[in-house]
């Protein structure tokens, strides 16, 4: 039996099914692309993985005008009638913004999956949205009604080339899990291997196309207004097309899996985390096929305390593989929450559904170590505040801080860090008060730092589960890892400073 998860804890969809023992089935949740021919990222088994970072090739097109139309009429009429419930529905003691949050969260449901998306990313972005807005949107579920047999057969076909019963020895038509871009499939290979297929839903493209146009001429109304001004509307709908465009590739979400992977390969915590098998003969930009991992969900303390693992343990690996591959390696996992996260029976910690990934280039990877080592390191609060200004694209109204300043209103939203057990951080009022910050010297923060940022939240909420007595700056193992960014940040500092120094003549 399916349980999907509920974004009221984590406000995404479900990646695990849980099973009569209690343990999790991971599901490979949402993404969706264009299709090469089928194979034609297959690989032979052994072969070497390339580390260059693979970008999504999908983008979405303009859809047909008699679409766009059709949702534009949805749209509006959908929104009118928000309006009106609004207007006659008596208060029953709510204020207007409760009472207007709880029925836009009510049309985007109706609206589908592009508004359903848009909506988990404001009740994932503190500090962007009014908390209001945000607390409502965690109640919205990414849950829709399968596609018909008959479809899900003939993407299989278009896809791979052939039915899923010729394909696979096994192939159960009813999903396990059903969300708004993909559904996922549990099948056996008939090589006997059990793996789940995550097929995308037909047509989902020219629909996704069509919305993000029409929101996007609404948020051009939208920035009007102060609401709009205050949540940088056009940005946010720009970031959203993006990562849609990312859940749309399933071949570079398998490729970025590999990748991810590869890239912890040789590190001290690479033997404790790992991904699913991508089967790539039977994988496509809108087909992808999986190794079937069982494993008990990150968040599930009772299972995790019965079955005897250290909590510590678990999310050292958590933290490790963040800090490493976003600071480190340029490719992270944009999507940590709980139903991607599962412990398998060796204690290896199973990241799922890279759908989301975010990639950093070297010069703000270098600024980013550089931001940490004055934080965490330094408490340096005058150069954090230099080097997120460096990171951010400056706008109209742009002005640089002086020092004392901005090395205020650091120290004002990082103090909570000067705790000494990671049960007294609040990540989440960081994160507001970053975006505060940002908008308060009309910095536009890099989507990678926001992204990131969004990680720290869910990895707070483990480290609160799992460990809530455990000192990340105490810990010997951390303390000689940040001792290498420090180096890192330092060698980086004396390579800038020279290379602005005048060259003087022979």
């Amino acid at each position: 039996m399916s349980t999907p998860e509920g974004a009221g804890n984590d406000a995404a969809p479900l990646a695990a099914e849980l099973s009569e023992n209690g343990k999790q089935q991971p599901v490979i949740p949402e993404s969706t692309s264009e299709p090469p021919s089928a194979g034609a990222d297959s690989r032979p088994a052994g072969a070497t993985i390339d580390l260059e970072i693979t970008r999504p090739r999908v983008r979405l097109r303009q859809p047909p005008l008699r679409v766009e139309a059709g949702r534009f009429g949805l749209t509006v009429s959908r929104l009118a009638g928000s309006g009106a419930r609004l207007l006659i529905k008596p208060r029953r003691g709510r204020s207007l913004e409760v009472r207007a949050a709880h029925e836009l969260r009510r049309t985007f449901a109706l609206m589908g999956p592009t508004y359903v998306k848009l909506g988990q990313l404001i009740a994932s972005s503190p500090g962007v949205f009014p908390e209001t807005l945000s607390n409502e949107f965690r109640t919205l579920l990414d849950r829709v009604p399968p596609a018909s047999s008959q479809l899900i057969r003939q993407t299989v076909r278009e896809q791979l080339g052939a039915d899923p019963a010729t394909i696979f020895a096994t192939f159960d038509e009813h999903p396990f899990a059903s969300a708004s871009i993909a559904q996922v499939h549990h099948a056996t290979l008939k090589s006997g291997e059990r793996v789940v297929v995550k097929i995308q839903r037909p047509k989902i493209r020219t629909r996704l196309a069509a919305d993000v146009r029409i929101i996007g001429r609404l948020a051009r109304l939208i920035v009007k207004t102060d609401l709009g001004r205050a949540t940088n509307a056009i940005e946010v709908v720009e970031d959203f097309e993006q990562n849609l465009n990312e859940e749309l590739d399933f071949a570079a979400e398998g490729h970025a899996m590999e990748q991810w992977i590869a890239s912890l390969a040789d590190t001290e915590y690479g033997d404790k985390v790992r991904v699913p098998k991508v089967f790539w003969e039977y994988t496509t930009e809108r087909v992808l096929t999986m190794e079937y991992v069982q494993g008990i969900r990150i968040d599930n303390i009772t299972e995790l305390a019965a079955a005897g693992f250290d909590g510590v343990a678990l999310v050292k690996a958590i933290v490790y593989s963040l800090f490493e591959t976003g600071f480190h390696k340029g490719l992270f996992h944009g999507d940590l929450h709980a139903g991607n996260l599962l412990v398998d029976s060796d204690g290896r910690i199973v990241f799922l559904d890279f759908g989301i990934v975010g990639r950093i280039d070297d010069r703000s990877r270098k600024i980013f170590t550089e931001i940490m080592v004055d934080l965490f390191v330094k408490n340096d609060h005058a150069a954090v505040a230099r080097g997120i200004y460096k990171l951010g694209a400056i706008g109209d109204r742009g002005k640089v801080a002086d020092s004392t300043t901005a090395a205020k209103t650091i120290s004002n939203f990082t103090s909570p860090l000067q705790q000494s057990k990671l049960s007294a951080i609040e990540y989440g009022q960081l994160g507001k008060q970053l975006a505060v910050l940002a908008k308060e010297y009309d910095v536009r923060l890099p989507r990678e730092l926001v992204l990131i940022s969004k990680q720290l939240l869910y990895v707070e909420r483990y480290m609160k589960l799992l460990a809530p007595d455990w000192a990340l700056l105490a810990d010997p193992s951390f303390i000689g890892y940040f001792g290498n960014m420090v180096i890192a940040a330092e060698q980086s500092r004396l390579e800038e400073a020279a290379a602005r120094q005048p060259v003087r003549g022979s």
